[in-house]
């Protein structure tokens, strides 16, 4: 596939604009675009249980920029404004990072090696107290050799451990800015982790967790600054974040000097009337039907993330009992059918489309595909069973979902009460608010998906930030394992077939249907493209432009 570069598209857009009669027009493009997104962008830090389920994938892959970025089709490629990798060797697989000459911070700090430090400490899951969302990859690297204040790094993985989708590593938002913490903590950050220096680690995850979170309403810049093309300028209280140009960004300029992100609302079909937002990219019937006016374009497409019941480790769906009770009254076909989609089995493959899908346990899928609440009274004995399912609100179509599961699990005996609003969030499960979560890949509003089935099968792995359901299998956990350094097809399908059986036998989690997106633009926007992984239509907003 040829890749040109962001500054190529660039040259590309406002060349067609100009071609549309801008260039005669002395004001040229807009200087603002708004951005509405699936939820709210509740952190910096997209690589947290609820930062990498929020906005904050959206909003930030051009803030918080990596080796690496998902183009439009979820492709990983490579971002050579920020550094170069090479493969030096194979086995065990040893990489060679090398961050660009010119790349610093927004503050002026140089971007170092020991981000990646800091990134794979954070999520690799060998140190305690970083609540990181997945440690999928990173758990497979045994050293990352990094200098203090050096642009090099060496990583190597463990002997047998050379993951597949390696690529996917140090990307865009996955590195946050360690001298923030060096700074806050007077330490240094990089020597403390590569030590192990207990009392330091504590604290350091601790600043990783929380020093990021958008919430507070006190927005203090020195402590977000930005190694893209844009930064943060400022948080409303209405959750609407600003970003305009980086001056220090040392690439290609961005097109459009400030972009407002907004979190989905109430009230989306009144901005889109009034013309508010410019680009919106939701999850498909999240808003309901939306009427758009003449000056906007929709496009629909698949997204890499399950739409899907998480149930909670604690509570009355702690155990497979009444998760499967749940699971059996709960009518697939018919949700499946008013979202317009086919029904979804896959668990361990989730973000390919492919013949794989149909190997994970499907005859196994077939008990849970019309509702059967005799089936689902005896699996509990017939016990009374009351179940609180929640999920991020507004939105339309989970709340016919919820609807739609009440209505045919109450013959069961089964009472469901609709859980929903605008905080529920993935520890919404953990905080035991809620006893089961709607949502897509890792707890997400939207995708949730790396767009790496292997990474993505992490969420059923022992001790995983987001195997919200608490879920634990040897086997399993063997499985996904093997996944994540095998290409052979044969073998994929086998551990597919196996794992799919005991996943039915369990049911950890209930998937529905593979969610869709809706791209909404104004026809005045141009370069704006539809991604199915967490990142979304995000990842170029340096190239969008809104002609006036």
């Amino acid at each position: 596939m040829v890749h040109r570069s962001r500054g190529a598209i660039a040259a590309a857009v406002l060349s067609l604009i100009g071609g549309l009669g801008l260039s005669a027009c002395s004001s040229g493009p807009a200087e603002t675009i708004n951005y509405a997104v699936d939820g709210p962008v509740v952190t910096y830090n997209a690589n947290t249980v609820a930062g990498a389920a929020s906005g904050g994938p959206q909003a930030f892959a051009r803030v918080l920029t990596g080796f690496n970025y998902h183009g439009p089709d979820g492709q990983i490629v490579g971002d050579h404004d920020f550094g170069s990798i090479s493969v030096v060797g194979r086995a065990p697989l040893v990489l060679d990072y090398e961050i660009s000459a010119d790349a610093v911070y927004s503050d002026g700090k140089p971007i170092t090696c020991d981000d990646m430090v800091l990134a794979w400490a954070s999520q690799s899951g060998r140190l305690p107290g970083f609540d990181a969302a997945n440690r999928a990859g990173y758990s497979d690297i045994t050293s990352v050799d990094c200098a203090p204040g050096q642009k090099k790094a060496r990583v190597t993985f463990a002997q047998d451990r050379a993951f597949v989708d390696f690529g996917q590593l140090f990307g865009a938002t996955s590195m946050m800015p360690s001298h923030v913490v060096a700074d806050e903590l007077g330490i240094d950050v990089t020597t403390a982790l590569l030590n192990n220096d207990g009392p330091s680690v504590d604290r350091i995850a601790q600043v990783w967790n929380s020093t990021w979170n958008l919430g507070s309403g006190d927005f203090d810049a020195k402590r977000f600054p930005s190694s893209g093309p844009y930064k943060i300028d400022s948080v409303g209280k209405d959750g609407s974040v600003v970003l305009v140009a980086n001056d220090k960004w040392w690439g290609a300029k961005p097109v459009t000097g400030r972009i407002t992100v907004w979190p989905r609302s109430a009230d989306i079909q009144d901005r889109i009337n009034t013309g508010r937002y410019d680009v919106v990219d939701i999850s498909a019937g999240s808003s309901g039907t939306l009427n758009l006016p003449d000056d906007y374009v929709r496009t629909e497409a698949p997204s890499a993330g399950i739409e899907q019941l998480i149930f909670a480790s604690q509570g009355p769906m702690a155990g497979p009992p009444a998760r499967r009770a749940l699971a059996l009254c709960t009518p697939r076909d018919e949700i499946a059918k008013n979202a317009a989609l086919p029904i979804a089995n896959a668990r361990l493959n989730p973000a390919t489309e492919d013949a794989f899908g149909a190997t994970e346990g499907a005859d196994e899928a077939g008990q849970f595909v019309v509702a059967n609440p005799d089936a689902a009274r005896a699996a509990i004995n017939g016990q009374p069973l009351t179940v609180r399912i929640g999920y991020q609100s507004p939105n339309a179509r989970l709340a016919a979902t919820v609807g739609s599961i009440a209505k045919a699990c109450a013959p069961a005996g089964i009472t469901v009460q609709d859980a929903a609003s605008d905080t529920i969030d993935p520890l919404s499960l953990r905080d035991n608010k809620i006893d089961v979560l709607v949502a897509s890949t890792g707890g997400a509003a939207g995708s949730g998906s790396t767009g790496s089935s292997a990474m993505d099968a992490y969420d059923l792995h022992t001790g995983n930030g987001n195997n919200l359901a608490g879920y634990s299998n040897e086997r399993i956990d063997g499985i996904i394992a093997s996944m994540a350094v095998i290409s052979d097809p044969k073998e994929l399908a086998r551990l597919l077939g196996e794992g799919g059986s005991i996943l039915w036998a369990d049911v950890p989690t209930l998937p529905l249907y593979r969610q869709q997106r809706t791209l909404l633009t104004s026809k005045k926007m141009y370069a704006v493209s539809s991604n199915p992984t967490r990142w979304g239509a995000g990842w170029n907003m340096d190239r969008w432009v809104l002609a006036r």
